[in-house]
C-alpha cells in the first residue's frame, strides 16, 4: 500500500511536468534550451564543477517555470474576475522565471564562451570581409523567418502580436549586424540601446509580452550571426 502511494506521488509529479510542457510555451523553450546545453557538454571538455553548475542552473529555470505555472493555475481557479493582486502575483512569478533565465544565460556565457573563442574569432573575420549586399539579404531572411515562426505558433498577425516579436527580432538583427561590422563601441552600444527601446515599446503598448520580445531579440540575434557565418 505504501509502495503504491509512493508510485502515485511520482506519477502525479510526472503528470505535472508533462502538463507544463504541453500547455506552457515557455516550458517548451526551456526544455529545448536545456537539451541543447546538455548536448553541447558532450562536445566540450566540461569539468565536474562546471557540469554541476549547469545542472543546478537548468533545474532552477525549470523549477521556477513549474512554480509559475502552478501559481497561474491556482489564481485562475480561485479568481473569476479581474483583481490587481492577482495580476501582481502572476507578474512576480513570471519575474522569478525571468531572473533564473537571465542567470542561466550568464552561466552559459561564462562556461562556454572561452571554448567558443576560436570559432568566434573565425566568424568575426569572415563577417567583416563579407560583401555589403549580404546585409540586406540577411535582413530579408530574418523577416521571412520571423513570419514563418509566427505562422507556426498561430498567434497574432504578421505585424502585430504573437511569438516572437517581429519588431524585436528585426531591431536586434540590425543591431547585431552593426556590432559585427564595426569596431566602434559607442555605435554598438547605441544600436543595442535603440533595439531595447523598440522591444520595450512593444511591451508598453501591450502588443507583446516580455517573453515574446525576449524571444524575438534572441531569435533575431542568433539567426543574424548564423547567416553571417554561412553566407559572409
Amino acid at each position: 500500500m505504501k509502495m503504491k502511494k509512493l508510485l502515485d506521488s511520482f506519477n502525479y509529479a510526472i503528470e505535472g511536468i508533462v502538463y507544463a510542457v504541453r500547455t506552457q510555451r515557455n516550458m517548451r523553450i526551456h526544455m529545448i534550451a536545456a537539451l541543447l546545453v546538455l548536448t553541447a557538454c558532450f562536445f566540450y571538455d566540461i569539468s565536474k564543477m562546471e557540469l554541476l553548475i549547469l545542472l543546478i542552473t537548468i533545474t532552477m529555470v525549470i523549477t521556477a517555470e513549474l512554480i509559475n505555472t502552478a501559481i497561474e493555475c491556482t489564481i485562475d481557479t480561485t479568481t473569476n474576475y479581474y483583481h490587481p493582486l492577482a495580476r501582481i502575483a502572476k507578474n512576480v512569478a513570471a519575474a522569478a522565471v525571468l531572473i533564473t533565465a537571465i542567470n542561466a544565460l550568464a552561466v552559459g556565457y561564462i562556461v562556454f564562451w572561452k571554448r567558443l573563442e576560436y570559432i568566434n574569432f573565425m566568424v568575426m573575420n569572415k563577417i567583416k570581409n563579407s560583401d555589403p549586399y549580404m546585409i540586406f539579404i540577411i535582413l530579408f531572411i530574418v523577416c521571412i523567418s520571423t513570419l514563418v515562426v509566427k505562422a507556426i505558433y498561430g498567434e497574432g498577425t504578421p505585424l502585430k502580436g504573437g511569438m516572437p516579436s517581429g519588431h524585436s527580432a528585426i531591431a536586434f538583427c540590425i543591431a547585431t549586424t552593426i556590432a559585427l561590422l564595426t569596431e566602434e563601441t559607442i555605435s554598438i552600444i547605441l544600436s543595442y540601446f535603440l533595439a531595447i527601446i523598440v522591444a520595450q515599446s512593444r511591451v508598453d503598448s501591450e502588443v507583446h509580452s516580455i517573453i515574446e520580445v525576449i524571444a524575438g531579440a534572441v531569435f533575431g540575434t542568433v539567426l543574424t550571426v548564423l547567416l553571417f557565418k554561412i553566407f559572409g
